[in-house]
């Protein structure tokens, strides 16, 4: 999607980061976990923090936090069936804790929903999500947020849910469905009305001709096509020439554009959709996609959608039965839910920015950019709330370049350069080009690109790290802490099976042992780790 950013000039930018800060997002936000520890991590958590009430009194059950996990069999359900049991769990929990039918909450278009899925491993993230025993959404960003009334390092789903709440106001009777990892600031505007019963993001533009296909890297994308008349329709990976083919349903292709993959659905969709896979959902087998097994059966012929599967390795017969599974289904929808189109797209806007955090170099380059001097760094610091180079600290005997950030953080001696610490404690610091966050060491020496995450050390030698270098703590349930290292360099998924750096285990072991860790507890047991350190010093 890159490749379609134009200039970030567009007021819409800052008019959309205005209401990210000052807005009160969603209405309900579920959260989908890998398993129950996790869920009662994030319903505390968010409770506590960014979806608490903003008059602070607890009279209403809105904002509702509904965190629950995706027990299912080997494999997983797929982000298709896994929205759809995870909205099921939800509603349960919603009504055994609250009182509250989400449901008919939705149907009378009374509240904004939106689920985040979580779960993953985030093998290209490594050693991170390590750090946060398998915990992906809770790797933290060094900028602040306010939790039970203390300062600390904001979450990358904490990010995500600040950021797609911009969309709340416009989707009440709706469930909105986003991933955890990317946070995007639109330039279209975010205020809309939808007009149809299912809406998928993207970055439209105009229909292109097959050379310019090619240069926007479209066929490297599952991409979007709008008609005249706004309906829409998906194709996957598939160069200029098949997708004119698959699209002659549409009525005059106008734009065209990579999808996000983030949608919404109105409360009849929902609903129709849970029926129709009802017993799937009940014995919790199968595994469905959004993307190949909803919405390209709902909005491609037959042959063109049997053809693509076949690309995917799925046998013809299968992809035929589910095939007309799926136009029954859209032919008894359409006659029962009419006013609404089908298939709709919500443009972000080809001037629009992204961070993703998904990977460990793009974790760095996306935190180090807070440092930067441009247009793009100036929304970053605005969307995060970031408003002063140093906040909550002490660390006036400490040597502060202009260009560096430190927030919450206890700096006795040293000198901080082109960095930014989060959460640091320490006697003695000499850092360059580093990112840092919830540290506590007697010395440490970070050289450009390093990265210390999570990370207890009580001896005096302290910690050192090389260019490029990460060291991350890893805690477990009975207090016990390894610390484990990777580089800037290195993409965890392709190592994922190698004990690398004199590392005791492969990340893929690691995340074999971090398996149903009591999160809470560690991070308490953690944080008490770090408050020893410091009364010892």
């Amino acid at each position: 999607p890159k490749s379609f950013r134009n200039n970030m000039e567009s007021p819409e930018l800052d008019a959309a980061i205005s209401q990210m800060n000052e807005g009160d997002g969603y209405d309900v936000v579920i959260v989908c976990c890998t398993d129950d520890f996790q869920s009662s991590y994030w319903s505390q958590r968010l409770r506590a923090g960014i979806c608490s009430p903003k008059d602070g009194s607890n009279a209403s059950p809105f904002p509702m936090v509904l965190a629950v996990s995706e027990d299912w069999g080997a494999g997983g359900a797929g982000n298709g069936l896994g929205t759809l049991y995870a909205y099921k769990k939800a509603e349960a929990l919603a009504k055994s804790m609250f009182g509250v039918d989400l449901t008919a909450q939705l149907s009378s278009s009374a509240i904004s929903a939106a689920l985040f899925h979580t779960a993953g491993k985030g093998t290209r993230m490594a050693p991170l999500p390590a750090s946060e025993n398998n915990n992906k959404p809770a790797v933290r960003l060094p900028a602040l947020i306010e939790v039970n009334g203390k300062m600390v390092p904001m979450t990358v789903l904490e990010a995500v849910i600040k950021q797609t709440g911009v969309y709340a106001p416009s989707r009440k009777g709706r469930l909105g469905v986003f991933w955890g990892d990317q946070v995007f600031i639109p330039s279209a505007p975010t205020m809309y009305t939808p007009t149809h019963h299912v809406d998928i993001m993207c970055t439209l533009g105009n229909m292109v001709g097959e050379e310019e296909w090619k240069e926007k890297g479209l066929e490297r994308y599952g991409v979007i096509a709008v008609g005249s008349n706004g309906d829409a329709a998906q194709v996957e990976k598939v160069d200029h020439a098949t997708a004119i083919k698959m699209l002659k349903s549409l009525a005059d292709v106008e734009k065209v554009g990579p999808s996000l993959g983030s949608f919404s659905v109105s409360a009849p969709m929902l609903a129709s959709l849970t029926q129709e896979f009802s017993a799937e959902l009940e014995a919790k087998v199968g595994k469905f996609d959004t993307d190949p097994h909803f919405w390209m059966p709902m909005t491609l012929g037959k042959e063109d959608y049997v053809g693509l599967m076949t690309q995917k390795g799925v046998d013809e017969a299968v992809s035929a039965a589910h095939y007309a599974r799926m136009d029954a289904f859209k032919k008894t929808f359409a006659s029962e839910h009419g006013g609404m189109g089908l298939f709709g797209a919500v443009d972000v806007g080809s001037g629009a920015c992204w961070w993703d955090y998904g990977q460990l170099r793009l974790y760095s380059r996306n935190n180090l950019k807070i440092l930067e001097k441009s247009r793009d760094a100036d929304l970053l610091r605005a969307f995060l709330g970031i408003t002063t180079h140093v906040l909550d600290s002490d660390c006036d005997k400490v040597e502060t370049d202009t260009d560096s950030y430190v927030f919450a953080s206890n700096l006795a001696s040293g000198r901080v350069s082109s960095s930014i610490l989060s959460s640091v404690k320490c006697a003695d610091v000499e850092v360059q080009g580093a990112i840092l966050v919830n540290v506590t060491a007697k010395k440490i020496r970070a050289a450009a690109g390093s990265i210390l995450y999570n990370v207890v050390d009580d001896t005096d030698e302290g910690i050192e790290l090389k260019e490029g270098d990460v060291l991350v703590g890893v805690f477990d349930n009975q207090g016990n802490f390894t610390n484990v290292k990777s580089n800037i360099s290195i993409d965890g998924g392709k190592v994922w099976k190698e004990a690398i750096m004199s590392n005791q285990m492969s990340f893929e072991a690691l995340h074999g042992a971090n398996k149903n860790s009591d999160v809470a507890v560690i991070e308490e047991r953690r944080n008490e780790l770090h408050a020893s350190v410091i009364e010892e010093r």
